[in-house]
């Protein structure tokens, strides 16, 4: 049985309160971007991508994919930042997505 305080589990939550926030800013896609969307080799895939859009058809759907293979999870994250600069001046209020961004951060990078 899973502990409440058991990492993968936390990050798991996580990313569902990425993905319900995604949903309430109406960001959350139906439908996957091309496939040539997926093959940049910029970080964020941030010339191909709106960066929600990365959030959720790469950082979320490859989370999900690691958990549920029993995978490593990443050592290290740093995806508020970009979060925070993303919804700079734009009309979607953004800082409950960069809140559970930083929780994902935070639990990723150990601290």
């Amino acid at each position: 049985m899973t502990r409440p305080d058991n990492p993968i589990r936390q990050v798991a939550d996580s990313l569902l309160s990425i993905e319900v926030e995604l949903r309430q800013l109406g960001l959350w896609a139906s439908e996957l971007p091309p496939e040539e969307a997926f093959q940049s080799t910029k970080p964020f895939c941030i010339d191909t991508l709106e960066f929600y859009q990365w959030l959720q058809f790469v950082f979320v759907a490859r989370m999900k994919e690691l958990i549920a293979h029993d995978h490593p999870l990443p050592a290290v994250s740093g995806i508020a930042p970009m979060a925070e600069e993303h919804f700079r001046g734009r009309p979607e209020p953004g800082s409950e997505l960069v809140r559970e961004l930083e929780t994902i951060d935070r639990l990723l990078s150990g601290g």
